[in-house]
Parts: C-alpha cells; structure tokens; sequence
C-alpha cells in the first residue's frame, strides 16, 4: 500500500481499521501496533505520517462520521418541518446512529485532556454554531421560534453539549436530570421550546448518562 501515489486511500483505510479495531476492543485497548497489524504492509512510520497520535485517528473519525451523517443537511430540504422541528430532529438524528454514539462514549474521556477539549470546542463552534443559527433564523421567519438572541443561542447549544457530559461536570442521573429540565425550562422562557419529553426520554436512554448513576 503506498501512501504516496494514493495518500487518500490510505487515510481512508487506516481509519476503517481503526474504527473496527476501537468497537471489537475499546479506544483505550487499542494500540498502534494492533492498527499496523490489521492494515498489513503498512509501517508503523506510514501511520505517524497521516495521524501523530491515536487521539488524531480518534478526532478524523468523528469528523468522517459528522461528514457523512450530517444531521443539519438531513433536515435542511425538509419543507414538511418548520425551523424548531428541523432543530428537535438534528438533536434526535445525532443520536440515532449506534456506531457513532458508541465510538462518542469512547471518546469521552479524552475530553478530560484540556487541549483536547479545546481543540473539540473551538471546532464545534466553528462548525456547529453557524449551522444551528442558520436553523433558529428559518424558526424566527416561520414563527416556530420567538427570540431576540438567535446568535447566542446558537452558541449555548455548542457549550451546553459539554455541560451535559458527566466526565466532564461530574452528575449522577437525577443531577443529569436535574440538568436537562434545567436546560428545557431555559430555552422554553427565551422562545425556544426545543427540548420535549421525547428529547428528554433520547437523553436519558444513552449510555454515558446511564453509566453516570
């Protein structure tokens, strides 16, 4: 496998293994050495030449993952929801995928790492933050969304996502709870009335919250 004439396809096959090797055995359990082994003709040096560490392979995955489930686009065309429909399916289709909401709970601990955290929030609001403003300004035009702060709710969404990480803000599940009626009562009094039972009961069901108790 050559890395030169095809360097695309050997990122894209690194991350394949990679991502097969973190859901058989765990991201913590997996090695470099066990990622070069599954690719097969491929150096351990060819690996450092994409990805400096395993954090990195970890951090493209979720990107290929984003990328190929977008849930913004999913929704984008949807003429049949308005603009806080449109949001309460981003949040729910998030999650609907059981690969990426494992390989999400691996990654986690990561996020204990401060610049991986950084890294992890200056790329969510990079990307994240324009993309749910665009939503709350089509829920403003359609009247589904009565606010005067579009721009930094956008933005509080972004930083709310890592609020409701227990690894992060240590919460068993009634403090978790406690968080999420927090979060609903607060968009509901700023015109938002985005976070509903069906949300609450999504919430509640994933594992990392679950594992928190």
């Amino acid at each position: 496998m050559s890395r030169n004439k095809h360097p695309e396809v050997t990122v894209e096959k690194i991350l394949e293994v990679s991502q097969q090797l973190f859901l058989e055995k765990g991201y913590d359990h997996t090695t470099i050495q066990d990622i070069v082994h599954e690719l097969g003709g491929l150096s351990k040096g060819a690996i450092y030449h994409h990805f400096k560490s395993k954090v990195e392979i970890m951090d493209a995955l979720g990107d290929k993952m984003f990328s190929n489930n977008n849930p913004f686009e999913a929704v984008k065309k949807r003429t049949d929801l308005n603009g806080l429909q449109k949001m309460k399916l981003v949040i729910l289709l998030n999650q609907s995928d059981e690969t990426q909401v494992e390989l999400t709970k691996q990654a986690i601990p990561l996020l204990k790492n401060p610049h991986v955290l950084a890294r992890m929030i200056d790329a969510n609001r990079r990307i994240l933050c324009p993309l749910w403003l665009e939503l709350i300004e089509e829920g403003q035009r359609d009247g589904s969304i009565q606010t005067e702060y579009a721009k930094e709710l956008s933005e509080l969404l972004v930083l709310l996502d890592i609020w409701m990480i227990p690894s992060i803000f240590p919460a068993n599940m009634e403090e978790t709870q406690r968080r999420f009626q927090f979060i609903s009562e607060m968009f509901q009094r700023m015109g938002v009335p985005l976070y509903d039972e069906e949300i609450g009961a999504m919430i509640k069901s994933l594992p990392y919250f679950s594992e928190s108790e």
